[in-house]
């Protein structure tokens, strides 16, 4: 298939879970991002795979219609289609690579299979100063807690991880146990800052390396939780703000710390966050105190691409395009890994 141009108009797509996502870069220039957030999933507590492929195949043709509108372009102006290639849900997953391989078979233009992890990490690069490589990112999500060494806009090698839960589901887990709606992690933030922090103290695990364990939190916070519930069944509505500004302390230390020690070990000082975790307040501020403190170069993507949209999608596949790192009508999503 012929590249249109050294200077790509690139249509991404996003479908990996419950949000659908198109964006239109040209040049590596966001010119639309739009995002449908299904509602559906609130009233489950959690996203419902079947639930979420079904309304991804009625929102994609919108979201990118509304996407191609909103750049001025059609779909001639295209030189490839970019989409989420994994991991993610599979059933929300294939939603997304089909419609791109139909696209594709009918314009006779490439498609690009995006790693969506990767993508989270190259929201950086949507940055009006990005990172200047190697730097190491903090990559944390609902379902995935790493730290990564990025060597290019392509290359990168994950130095640690968590070895069960991940800090965005801890949050979401804990959350629930609160009694909050889901997603309950944004809620936990809002409600944390106006809490005392230190008003409760939860447990940090010691792993090896440059690695993390969110499990045994999420124990300790059951055991706390029913223990004073018996002594009082009004403990957490009296005292709700303080226990969430307890654990998200807990939680973003857990993550900095570890952040902390793999930049002195590796001797590098350009740090980054990512992910729909990178949105917690004070995440990003400790993040920024963490950097002045050690003189790092600190950065975050712009809070649009924290959370999972298409731009992020589109970025990294500008750079894949560069290289005609294409993908086939034969390569399938994969719902896991880097």
């Amino acid at each position: 298939m012929p590249l249109n141009s050294d200077t790509p108009l690139i249509l991404a797509i996003e479908t990996s879970c419950d949000d659908t996502a198109a964006a239109v870069l040209y040049n590596g220039k966001m010119l639309a991002n739009i995002v449908a957030t299904q509602k559906i999933h609130e009233q489950y507590g959690g996203v419902i795979p079947e639930l979420a492929s079904r309304a991804h195949q009625q929102n994609i043709l919108p979201v990118v219609d509304s996407a191609l509108k909103q750049a001025g372009k059609t779909m001639k102006d295209v030189s490839a289609i970019a989409y989420t290639q994994g991991p993610g849900l599979i059933g929300s997953l294939l939603v997304g690579c089909q419609f791109a391989k139909g696209l594709s078979a009918a314009l006779n233009i490439p498609t690009i299979g995006v790693n969506h992890l990767k993508a989270h990490i190259g929201a950086h690069y949507l940055n009006e100063v990005p990172p200047q490589f190697p730097f190491l990112c903090l990559l944390v999500s609902g379902g995935h807690t790493q730290i990564v060494k990025v060597t290019n806009h392509l290359e990168m090698e994950i130095i640690g991880s968590t070895i069960d839960d991940a800090a965005g589901e801890a949050f979401d887990k804990a959350a629930k146990m609160i009694g909050l709606p889901y997603p309950g992690g944004p809620l936990i933030d809002q409600l944390a800052n106006k809490g005392n922090p230190m008003a409760y103290k939860f447990p940090i695990a010691k792993v090896d390396g440059y690695n993390f364990s969110f499990s045994g939190l999420k124990t300790s916070i059951l055991y706390f939780l029913q223990k004073h519930k018996a002594e009082d069944p009004q403990f957490i509505e009296k005292n709700l703000n303080d226990i969430c500004a307890s654990i998200r302390f807990t939680i973003v230390k857990t993550l900095m710390q570890t952040l902390e020690r793999a930049a002195m070990d590796l001797n590098i000082k350009e740090i980054g966050i990512a992910g729909g975790v990178s949105a917690n307040t004070l995440l990003r501020d400790e993040l920024m105190t963490t950097g002045i403190k050690n003189k790092w170069s600190t950065y975050i993507p712009p809070f649009e691409y924290c959370t999972d949209n298409a731009g992020m999608i589109g970025i990294l596949a500008h750079y894949q395009y560069l290289i005609a790192d294409f993908a086939s009508l034969n390569d399938m999503p994969y719902p896991r890994g880097l």
